[in-house]
């Protein structure tokens, strides 16, 4: 009788355990699921999802947003100096988007800049109009490495039509009339510490468009004008689209270089393999920056062009516009005005 007692008591105890085991079992089961199905394998996109969960702010692009506004105003009244009122205004915004990671870069940039001039008894003249779009793609063999093995893309033309000031009947440029477009590869060296990028690539092609169809009649920019015969009659109308290969250097460079005073150079050189080799367009902007306070900046820029294919025009002593051959471009800038970065 008491060896029966005792086979019911283990049996009943061994009962009891296995449950237990069981419920243990189930209690992990719910609390961490995935440690039951060892079968399937953990991807990058899992691992992507649990890092954005666990860090939901991470993220690998830098981001810039900056918009100014420079004004200026004069007016007079009675005064025996003599003089004439005026306003101006610039409005500049400068956009962008970097995204890095591991041995990526791929650098996003958007410039917009417009201004206008009014004086007494004159219309609203044009001072300053551009439009800009720069993307750069990296990539580099390690991590410390600066040089990038690069493809690169600028595009640029400006928003309104242009004119030699006192005449407006005759537009001598506008929008798409010309624009720009730079596609190429080659090695970029970029330095945040010294806040310095150079880049050169040996192939580069450059396309100039002329879709004003009066500008590519007359040849502007470069295009091939419209063909006409003796008695003044269009045959064939100028080309819109003008294509170069050749070599492209580029470079940009800011420092400070007081406590309250910065500088950013920005450069661009490129001369054409077939069409007068050698002979190079230079686009070079020079900006001092004078920081009054978080909002408010002075700056004085010099923005310096010579492009062979645009000929200047100058009148003649009959009085006639003749073409005097390509020549410098030179702008110089003078403001003060708010600045924001949001």
């Amino acid at each position: 009788m008491l060896k029966k007692i005792l086979f019911v008591i283990i049996v009943l105890a061994y009962t009891v355990s296995q449950a237990q085991v069981r419920d243990s079992i189930n209690t992990i089961n719910k609390i961490t699921p995935y440690a039951v199905k060892p079968f399937y394998p953990v991807t990058a996109t899992d691992k992507l999802k649990r890092l954005s969960k666990r860090h939901p702010y991470i993220t690998f692009w830098k981001e810039l947003n900056r918009i100014g506004l420079d004004l200026s105003e004069v007016a007079f009244v009675n005064w025996n100096a003599g003089g004439a009122n005026s306003v101006a205004g610039l409005l500049n915004v400068d956009v962008k988007r970097i995204y890095e990671r591991k041995n990526l870069r791929w650098n996003n940039e958007f410039i917009a800049r417009y201004g206008i001039n009014k004086q007494k008894d004159q219309e609203v003249r044009k001072t300053d109009d551009h439009l800009e779009i720069n993307s750069t793609f990296g990539y580099r063999k390690d991590t410390i490495s600066n040089w990038y093995s690069s493809a690169k893309m600028n595009f640029s033309t400006q928003f309104s039509n242009g004119y030699n000031y006192p005449d407006r009947s005759n537009k001598i440029s506008t929008i798409m009339a010309p624009a720009y477009l730079f596609l190429g590869v080659g090695s970029e060296y970029n330095n945040e510490d010294l806040h310095l990028n150079v880049y050169a690539s040996p192939l580069t092609m450059r396309s100039t468009f002329v879709l004003d169809q009066d500008l590519a009649n007359d040849g502007a920019f470069g295009v091939e004008p419209a063909v006409y015969d003796e008695e003044g009659n269009l045959i064939s109308e100028g080309e819109n689209v003008r294509t170069e290969l050749g070599i492209l250097l580029t470079n940009e460079y800011n420092t400070q270089l007081f406590e309250n005073i910065g500088l950013s150079n920005k450069l661009s050189l490129y001369t054409d393999y077939i069409n007068k080799f050698g002979n190079i367009d230079v686009n070079w902007e020079l900006n001092f920056n004078f920081k009054v306070n978080q909002y408010v900046l002075a700056k004085l820029g010099s923005h310096l062009k010579y492009d062979d294919d645009i000929k200047v025009q100058e009148e003649n002593a009959e009085g006639e516009l003749v073409d005097a051959g390509p020549k410098i471009q030179w702008k110089q800038q003078l403001g003060i005005g708010v600045i924001v970065e949001l």
